[in-house]
């Protein structure tokens, strides 16, 4: 009932219940009355109500109500557990008051409590001088607060030399260089020294400290102590390990097991505090300095120390900078882990590391980089495997997410032969929905940037074939969510012209989920055309959405039509040209057209180079170039969308020279789509437009530029691979139309495709 009473009374005051004025009236005597109740948890659950209390009573209220009653509970005729509220509540009341009455009130009153004669409330007392220091400023601080906490720091209590010795680091910004290198390093010394010998637990609070502390102290150590405390540093991140032995663990003496996870904990510390001995070092020292201490870190035994280390990668990569190979093989190390925990801790910034591990070292290091890193593609393969093969699902989807900078690390043929696979294996056998669809979705973003005609094709393929005309309604499922994230990746053309017919042939489907699913789907699917040019895709769109209406059995489909078929008369059609209210939309998809373009591009023009050089062109190499041409960002806006002008107008004027040009200028903009897109892939709109391009014929709407201009075809011939020629090379196929058969009447999860052959629109001239 007490616990309860300190809690609502505290929301009362949170919630704003009642004013201030009569919250003090009626509430706070109730409060002080039960501080010192005789049990300790009642007691700190009102007196947590009235620090909260503090921060809003007017200063009246206060220096009567609470200041003025204090001066005689804290005096030693009292309990311990009233000094210990009263050292608290000074702490708190130290804010609320001009420096005046601070000095002449609450001071004396802090002074007699640092001198208790018990060290509980020596030590909480202690822990409460931060507080009072940042509320009477520097010059009382060093005349009043610095002096206290020096003799505290000698206490002959452990527990209060070691909150003298917390308070001391937390307040090392208010002194001045006289006062750190002429009373707080002598201090700090001696306490480090005598650590050892001293408690465990004092070793555990020094190690957490010690980052903060060198950093506090740079400046001021001289050549011999710096390296006295990076030694001591050393010595405290193997602490423990010296000791260890085969004993079975039911052996070892109680003792001994807890002086070991105090080891632990002081190893875990180090961990923690390893960027800041970095800094502490100099990163251009780290290799001679600290690189064996991050190889032990990385190599313990204990999990918690590597689970530290791991969250700390992505700091210590950022420090180390064009040093940053140097720890290539302790991520390869991190990723090999046995445990999950670490694995999940080190992949939060997986992306990051990798781009500095790729771009972050010297031109040597950068043009040799997947030779650096020979084991990265088995290690995380591996680390995939190891996730998929444990109960922790959600390490292996926020693995499969980061996976999507894969793009921007390694080569397109990697990811092709190492990686695809495994996501399509992972869209149709994995049992949890959230990895199925992050697999889903890095498939896309892989897809997106595969640099291969031919291999794009074949993915397109399996996604039609095997997702959306699959036997099992499941994998059809996944068609239609692998459709949303083309939508919201791709442009729309791309979509319109390989996946807009698979998709709305799914409205035939036997099983009345999937028909469900493309119900809610059909708005976007629509955003995706454009009015004239997509007007045949419109009116197969609006036949399928009849025949639902006409034919659909189950209520619950028939339901999200009638909704569905609403919403798609609100929508407003994207026109081929510009329009002001879709102006933002239109660009962009405009840009990934581009780039979509782009890509087929420079994939031709480096066959024409490898031919004419007459020696291939690494994948390497060409990523070394890529990288190499820094192209500002308006270049690949100054591109043309179309080229207009009549068929006999071109001519074969296209030099070398311009094609090697044509060729750097698509590399550069390759390299620098991935970093605009793929930062803003999850802020892009799953609903946009288009405009600006002449459409071509295929399987529905498709690139920006017309390939069935004459005067393109004309100059670029043989530029323009046979897959996206006019006539539609990638075979697709779609459901038929038969009526619908209701789920509950088949009763299988499973039933067999209906295959029938897309429609090709004609040329637009």
């Amino acid at each position: 009932m007490q616990l309860t009473a300190a809690v609502s009374f505290l929301t009362i005051l949170q919630e704003d219940s009642v004013s201030i004025h009569t919250y003090a009236h009626s509430f706070l005597q109730v409060i002080l009355l039960h501080l010192e109740h005789r049990d300790a948890g009642v007691s700190n659950a009102w007196l947590e109500t009235l620090l909260s209390v503090i921060e809003v009573l007017p200063k009246e209220t206060l220096r009567h109500e609470i200041l003025n009653p204090l001066v005689s509970k804290a005096q030693l005729s009292q309990t311990v557990q009233s000094r210990l509220v009263s050292c608290k509540i000074l702490g708190k009341l130290t804010n609320k008051f001009d420096a005046h009455t601070i000095k002449r009130e609450i001071l004396p009153l802090v002074k007699s409590l640092c001198q208790d004669v018990e060290y509980e409330v020596r030590s909480c007392m202690c822990r409460q001088l931060e507080n009072i220091a940042q509320g009477i400023g520097t010059e009382l601080t060093k005349s009043v607060v610095l002096p206290e906490l020096i003799e505290l720091s000698r206490d002959e209590g452990s527990s209060v030399r070691l909150a003298a010795f917390e308070t001391l680091v937390n307040l090392l910004d208010v002194f001045d260089t006289d006062d750190r290198s002429q009373t707080i390093l002598p201090l700090v010394k001696s306490f480090c020294e005598k650590s050892f010998k001293a408690d465990e637990s004092i070793l555990i609070s020094l190690s957490f400290h010690l980052g903060k502390l060198c950093h506090g102290l740079y400046g001021i150590f001289t050549p011999d102590q710096h390296l006295r405390f990076l030694e001591f540093y050393k010595k405290l991140c193997t602490l423990g390990l010296q000791q260890e032995n085969g004993h079975n663990e039911n052996q070892i003496p109680p003792q001994i097991l807890e002086q070991e996870k105090k080891y632990i904990s002081v190893r875990k510390n180090c961990a923690y505090n390893f960027p800041a001995m970095i800094v502490f070092v100099d990163p251009k020292n780290f290799h001679m300095e600290l690189y064996s201490t991050f190889f032990c870190l990385c190599h313990d035994p204990e999990v918690p120390v590597r689970y530290t280390i791991a969250i700390c990668f992505y700091e210590v990569s950022k420090l180390l900078n064009s040093g940053v190979y140097l720890i290539h093989k302790e991520l390869i190390t991190l990723l090999q882990d046995e445990s999950l925990e670490v694995l999940d801790a080190l992949i939060d910034h997986l992306p990051e590391i990798l781009e500095l591990m790729s771009t972050g070292g010297e031109s040597s290091i950068q043009e040799n980089k997947l030779s650096s890193l020979p084991d990265l593609i088995p290690a995380l393969t591996a680390a995939e495997q190891r996730a998929a093969a444990s109960l922790k699902w959600r390490t292996h989807e926020k693995l499969l997410q980061k996976y999507a900078c894969l793009p921007h690390i390694i080569s397109s043929d990697q990811i092709y032969y190492r990686f695809l696979q495994r996501m399509f294996t992972i869209m149709m056998t994995n049992n949890v929905l959230p990895v199925q669809k992050a697999a889903s979705r890095t498939l896309c973003i892989f897809l997106r940037y595969n640099r291969k005609q031919e291999q794009r094709h074949e993915v397109i393929q399996k996604l039609i074939e095997q997702l959306g005309q699959g036997k099992s309604y499941w994998n059809r499922l996944r068609f239609l969510d692998t459709c949303e994230f083309i939508i919201e990746i791709f442009s729309k053309s791309f979509f319109c012209k390989y996946f807009f017919l698979p998709a709305i042939e799914l409205t035939h489907d036997p099983v009345a989920n999937v028909r469900m699913k493309l119900c809610y789907l059909l708005p976007k699917v629509k955003s995706t055309l454009k009015i004239p040019a997509d007007k045949h895709l419109l009116q197969q769109l609006e036949m399928c959405v009849r025949k639902l209406l006409c034919q659909e059995k189950d209520k619950d489909v028939l339901a999200i039509v009638k909704r569905t078929v609403l919403e798609l008369d609100r929508m407003e059609m994207s026109m081929d040209a510009f329009q002001k209210k879709f102006y933002e939309k239109d660009l962009l998809d405009q840009e990934k057209e581009r780039e979509e373009l782009l890509l087929m591009e420079m994939e031709q023009l480096e066959k024409e180079k490898q031919q004419n050089d007459g020696r291939p062109m690494s994948d390497k190499t060409f990523e070394k170039k890529r990288r190499d041409a820094k192209t500002p960002t308006t270049l690949s806006k100054s591109i043309p969308i179309s080229v207009p002008g009549p068929s006999g107008t071109s001519t074969p004027s296209t030099s070398k020279e311009i094609k090697k040009s044509k060729l750097i200028r698509s590399q550069s903009f390759n390299n620098q789509a991935f970093h605009a897109k793929y930062g803003n892939l999850d802020k892009c709109p799953s609903k946009s437009s288009t405009a600006g391009y002449t459409p071509v014929s295929g399987l529905g709407k498709t690139s920006v530029i017309s390939l069935t201009d004459d005067s393109f075809r004309a100059r670029n011939a043989s530029s323009i691979p046979t897959s996206f020629s006019p006539s539609p090379s990638l075979p697709s196929t779609s459901r038929g139309t038969g009526n619908p058969v209701d789920p509950k009447s088949s009763g299988s999860k499973d039933t067999q495709p209906r295959k029938a052959t897309l429609k090709s629109r004609k040329s637009n001239p």
